[in-house]
């Protein structure tokens, strides 16, 4: 009996690999049931099925979507260091020339894009970051998901210590949450901070006992019932816990400690968030004067709650019939 198609030699070699690869045994098996050639069973199994490829595409799309995204981010932080100037543009490149002679050379759509977002602005042969620059950067170099970086871009976050039951441990702190959190950064001429340490944490203390003490306004309504024998708004010692009551205290003896001329700006600032700015508009005060009247007010208060070590008497001891030699 004479062996049929797919027992010999011959077909079994020449299928052999395409059956490795794209496992097209029933394939075969299929074609040749219905009828078809040799050739075309082998065409059959080297067409790609649907969908084939697509994959390849989509990832070839997103690495070159992410080397856009980081030629841009490398342009961003090359404007906001300093504006730059356009050296030359040849067609489809651009090359830029930094302040300190650098020059380096980017796509021009990708320059026209960022122009185009409000990102780099452009006047004539000078380019500026925006304002909406720093922030997208910021979003773009954070980790996390989109909350966080969303979030990042509106802060300014630093490691600090602190110590939690006993045991130090490495957080981080927003600097902006802080209402001296800008005043914190003001700079002498010489370099050195504008607020000393102690003030700075004199100012925290104050702004801590403030909140602690249930001293801000209200700002929503209350539905807590209310009785007659009580005036709208105004709470009894029993409303108040002993921790909130001690806070009180203390911000009385603070406002007593920095006196009734400095005890306004710093309530104003520590307390109620209030800028610098609006202070001397509220207070008709000269320009850059609040900053003063803030330091002085923060170093009387930091002098309250650690008040100088007082220095002994000095005292001196001779004999009985010691006397002190005048004139």
């Amino acid at each position: 009996m004479p062996a049929t198609w797919w027992k010999t030699a011959a077909t079994i070699r020449l299928l052999r690999p395409l059956s490795r690869r794209w496992n097209g045994w029933p394939a075969v098996w299929s074609s040749r049931r219905r009828g078809c050639s040799m050739a075309e069973t082998g065409k059959r199994l080297k067409r790609p099925t649907p969908g084939q490829g697509r994959g390849q595409k989509v990832t070839a799309a997103k690495a070159g979507e992410q080397a856009g995204r980081r030629s841009l981010l490398r342009l961003l932080r090359l404007v906001l260091s300093a504006p730059v100037e356009v050296a030359s543009e040849n067609g489809a490149d651009v090359v830029l020339t930094a302040a300190d002679g650098t020059r380096t050379s980017h796509a021009a759509a990708l320059l026209a894009g960022a122009v185009a977002r409000g990102l780099l602005h452009r006047r004539d042969d000078r380019l500026e970051a925006g304002s909406e620059a720093r922030a997208f950067l910021r979003r773009a170099l954070a980790e996390g998901d989109p909350e966080e970086r969303f979030q990042v871009q509106h802060r300014e976050e630093a490691q600090v210590q602190l110590r939690h039951e006993g045991v130090l441990q490495s957080v981080r702190r927003n600097l902006t949450e802080s209402p001296l959190g800008a005043v914190a950064r003001l700079k002498e001429k010489s370099g050195e901070p504008f607020l000393s340490p102690e003030a700075i944490e004199a100012g925290e203390r104050l702004a801590a006992d403030f909140e602690r003490g249930g001293l801000q306004p209200r700002i929503t309504a209350s539905w807590e019932p209310r009785l007659s024998s009580r005036a709208p708004g105004q709470a009894t010692a029993s409303d108040i816990s002993d921790s909130a009551m001690a806070a009180r205290r203390r911000v009385s003896l603070a406002i007593e400690a920095m006196g009734p001329e400095l005890s306004g700006v710093a309530l104003d600032v520590c307390c109620f968030a209030k800028g610098l700015e609006t202070v001397e508009r509220e207070r008709q005060w000269p320009a850059r004067s609040a900053k003063l009247m803030l330091r002085a007010a923060l170093l009387a208060l930091a002098r309250h709650y650690q008040p100088p070590v007082a220095r002994p008497n000095a005292r001196h001891w001779g004999a009985e019939d010691f006397r002190p030699v005048l004139g």
